[in-house]
C-alpha cells in the first residue's frame, strides 16, 4: 500500500477528521452497545430473578411436555412456537413470533420462559420491553423499525469508510515505519494523545473491519444478498407444507428422527407447525456450522406420521450461503466460541476509545490555533 502523494494523504487525514468528528460518536454508541449485547443473554438471565431461581443443569421430563405447557398456559396462541433448546440447561426460552398485540411491529416476538423442573412458565414478555431486547433494538435499528436498520446500514458504510480513511492517512513513508508504530511517552500530550489513537486503531484494525463491514451487511439484508449473488449463489430454504391429519406424533420422537437424519447434530431448536398444514421443524447444530445458537441444519417433518418432507444440511450450502451464514456469529463473535465473543466485547469498546482521542486531540490543536491567533493579533501593529 502506498501512502500515495502528498495532496491524496491531505485529503485523507481531512476526510478522516472530519467523519470521525460527525460520526465518530454514532461509531462509538454502536461499539458500545455491541459489547453489551455479545452477552446478552447471560445478561439477561443475570439481571431476572425468577431464570436465576431455576437451576442451572435443570432439563425437562420431555420436549413434548415444553410443547404441552406452552400450550396450557397460552391457549390463545395456536401459531408456531418456537423453543429453544439451551446448551447447558437451565429455564427453557420460546418464542411466539406473530403475537397479535405487536402486530404492527416488524419484528416483536412475545417471549416465554418455562422453568423445566415445575413445569410452568415463569417469564413472559414481548421484545423490546426487556432490557436486553431494547437495547438489542437500539443497537440494531435505532429504534426506528426498518428505516432505523437501513439507517445503521449506511452509517455502518461510512464508519468503514472512516476506518480505511485513518489508515491512509497514517500510512508511514518508506523507511517510516518504527517511527510511526513507536509510542512516543516524552512527547508533547498532544501527541500522546495521537500516539494512543493511532496505536489503538491499529492493535484493533482487523476486530474493527470485521464487526463494522458485518454490522452494515446485517442491517441492509436485502442489498447485502443483492450484491453477493451477483458473484456466488443464494439458495431459497424450503417452505414445505402437509395434508391436514389427525393425531400427532410426540415431539421427543421427531427430534429423535431429525437426529437420525444428522447424528452428529445438537439439537438447537425445536418449531412447532404453524396451522393444520404446517410441519414440525427441528434445528440441529452440527460441528463446522458457525453459530450454535441459530444453526442452518434444518429438518422439517410432517407432524402426523414423522415422515422427514424436507432437509437443509447446514455444512453442504452453496458459496453465497456460506458467507450469509458467517454474518451474524463473526459479528458478535460466536464463530470462535468464549475467545470469539471476547475479541468482539473488546471491538465494541475500541470505537468509544478512538472517538475520545480522537476528539481530545483535535480540541487540544484548535486551543492552540486559538491561542496563537489571538496572540498574533495582539503582537500586530495598531
Amino acid at each position: 500500500m502506498s501512502a500515495g502523494p502528498a495532496p491524496l494523504r491531505v485529503t485523507a487525514r481531512r476526510v478522516h477528521l472530519w467523519l470521525g468528528l460527525t460520526i465518530g460518536a454514532l461509531f462509538a454508541f454502536a461499539g458500545l452497545t455491541g459489547s453489551a449485547l455479545v452477552f446478552y443473554p447471560e445478561i439477561d438471565a443475570a439481571l431476572n430473578p425468577a431464570l436465576r431461581a431455576v437451576p442451572g443443569d435443570a432439563r425437562p421430563p420431555s420436549w413434548q411436555a415444553v410443547v404441552d405447557t406452552l400450550h396450557r398456559d397460552h391457549p390463545t396462541r395456536t401459531g408456531a412456537w418456537r423453543i429453544e433448546v439451551t446448551e447447558a440447561g437451565g429455564a427453557i426460552p420460546a418464542r411466539y413470533y406473530k403475537p397479535r398485540e405487536t402486530a404492527g411491529r416488524a419484528f416483536a416476538p412475545l417471549l416465554v420462559w418455562i422453568d423445566p423442573v415445575a413445569m410452568r412458565t415463569i417469564r413472559t414478555g414481548f421484545w423490546g420491553d426487556t432490557v436486553v431486547t431494547w437495547l438489542y433494538d437500539l443497537h440494531y435499528r435505532l429504534l426506528l423499525e426498518e428505516p432505523g436498520g437501513i439507517a445503521m446500514g449506511i452509517a455502518g458504510l461510512v464508519m468503514l469508510l472512516l476506518i480505511v480513511s485513518g489508515i491512509w492517512a497514517w500510512w508511514p513513508r518508506p523507511g517510516g515505519w518504527w517511527r510511526a508504530l513507536r509510542f512516543k511517552r516524552d512527547a508533547a500530550p498532544i501527541r500522546r494523545l495521537y500516539d494512543w489513537h493511532k496505536l489503538n486503531g491499529l492493535l484493533g484494525l482487523v476486530l474493527l473491519l470485521v464487526v463494522t463491514a458485518t454490522g452494515a451487511m446485517l442491517d441492509l439484508p436485502d442489498q447485502t444478498r443483492a450484491v453477493i449473488t451477483l458473484a456466488l449463489p443464494i439458495t431459497t430454504p424450503p417452505r414445505p407444507t402437509v395434508a391436514a391429519g389427525q393425531g400427532a406424533v410426540p415431539v421427543d420422537r421427531l427430534v429423535a428422527i431429525a437426529q437420525a437424519r444428522f447424528p452428529d447434530g445438537a439439537l438447537a431448536w425445536i418449531e412447532t407447525p404453524t396451522g393444520a398444514t404446517g410441519t414440525v421443524r427441528i434445528n440441529l447444530s452440527r460441528p463446522g456450522e458457525p453459530s450454535r445458537r441459530f444453526p442452518r441444519t434444518n429438518v422439517w417433518l410432517d407432524p402426523h406420521d414423522g415422515r422427514i418432507v424436507a432437509v437443509r444440511d447446514g455444512l453442504d450450502g452453496s458459496g453465497g450461503d456460506t458467507v450469509m451464514n458467517w454474518l451474524h456469529p463473526l459479528h458478535g463473535g460466536e464463530a470462535f466460541g468464549l475467545t470469539g465473543r471476547v475479541l468482539a466485547f473488546v471491538a465494541g469498546l475500541l470505537p468509544a476509545i478512538l472517538f475520545y482521542t480522537g476528539l481530545r486531540r483535535w480540541l487540544r490543536r484548535r486551543s492552540q490555533s486559538v491561542r496563537a491567533s489571538s496572540r498574533t493579533a495582539c503582537d500586530a501593529p495598531g
